[in-house]
C-alpha cells in the first residue's frame, strides 16, 4: 500500500503513506477501518462536490451567454490559440476565478455546513450557545442575504473583481479550523476543468430546450435535472490536438 518512493522519501509521500505511519505510532486509533474511512471520505467529498460545482458553473454560463463570452475572451487573450489552458494559467484568469466564486455563492454544493459542536459556552451573534450544542450553518441563506450581497439572486461574477474582502461571507468550504482541507485542490480542479470546457468547445442547449436551474435534494445540492448540452470543438482545438500527436 505504500508509495513506490519509500517511507523516507518525504517529497513523494501520499496520503496513505502518512496514514500508515500514524497507524504504526498509534495502532489503536488508526485501525484499518479508520484508515479506510478517511480515504473513503477523501474520495467521495473530493469528487462529487467538484463535479457538481462544475456542472452548476456550466449551467450558469450557458444561461448567461455574455458571461460565457467574457470568460472565453479572457482565456483566448491570456492563453492564446496555440495551446490548451494549463493550471499555471489560472492565476492570470481573474474573471474565470470570479465565475467559480459566484457559482459557489449561488449554488454551494454543501448548502448546510456539517455540524460542529460547541466545546464551551459561548455567544454567537447575540445568541447563547451552551456547551455541547450541535451547530449547523446555513451557507445557502448567508450567500443570498440581501444585507450582505447586492442583488443576491443574480449571477454577477463581476462582484468579485478586485474586491478580495467581499469573499468574507463566502462559506462554501466551511469556516474556522474545521473548514474543508480540500479547498485549494477543489478551486484548482474546478477552475481548470471549467477553463478547458470554455476554451475548447462551443456550447448549445439545442433548439427549444431550456436549462432547468432548479435545485435537487440531498446532502450535496445537485441540479434537479442534470445538465444536458451539445458541444462542438472550436476550430483551433483540432489543430492543437493534431500537432500534439
Amino acid at each position: 500500500m505504500r508509495n513506490a518512493g519509500g517511507r523516507d522519501d518525504v517529497d513523494k509521500k501520499g496520503v496513505i503513506d502518512v496514514l500508515l505511519e500514524h497507524q504504526e505510532t498509534d495502532p489503536e486509533y488508526y485501525s484499518d477501518t479508520v484508515v479506510k474511512g478517511i480515504v473513503l471520505v477523501l474520495l467521495t467529498a473530493g469528487t462529487d462536490t467538484s463535479a457538481l460545482t462544475t456542472e452548476w458553473a456550466m449551467a450558469l454560463l450557458m444561461t448567461h451567454p455574455a458571461a460565457m463570452a467574457k470568460a472565453r475572451a479572457e482565456i483566448d487573450a491570456i492563453v492564446g490559440m496555440d495551446r490548451l489552458v494549463d493550471e499555471s494559467d489560472l492565476a492570470n484568469l481573474p474573471y474565470l476565478q470570479c465565475v467559480v466564486k459566484e457559482t459557489l455563492r449561488l449554488c454551494p454544493v454543501g448548502p448546510i455546513i456539517p455540524a460542529h459542536e460547541a466545546m464551551e459556552d459561548c455567544t454567537v451573534g447575540g445568541f447563547h450557545v451552551p456547551r455541547g450544542t450541535m451547530i449547523l450553518v446555513n451557507a445557502w441563506a448567508i450567500h443570498r442575504d440581501a444585507n450582505v450581497w447586492d442583488a443576491p439572486e443574480e449571477f454577477r461574477p463581476e462582484r468579485f473583481l478586485g474586491r478580495d474582502t467581499v469573499t468574507t461571507p463566502m462559506l462554501p468550504f466551511g469556516l474556522g479550523r474545521r473548514r474543508c482541507p480540500g479547498e485549494g485542490l477543489a478551486m484548482r480542479l474546478v477552475g481548470l476543468t471549467l477553463a478547458t470546457l470554455v476554451q475548447c468547445f462551443e456550447w448549445d442547449v439545442g433548439q427549444g430546450d431550456a436549462i432547468d436551474m432548479a435545485e435537487g435534494g440531498g446532502l450535496s445540492m445537485p441540479m434537479a435535472t442534470p445538465l444536458a448540452a451539445l458541444c462542438r470543438p472550436r476550430e483551433f482545438v483540432k489543430g492543437v490536438l493534431a500537432a500534439s500527436t
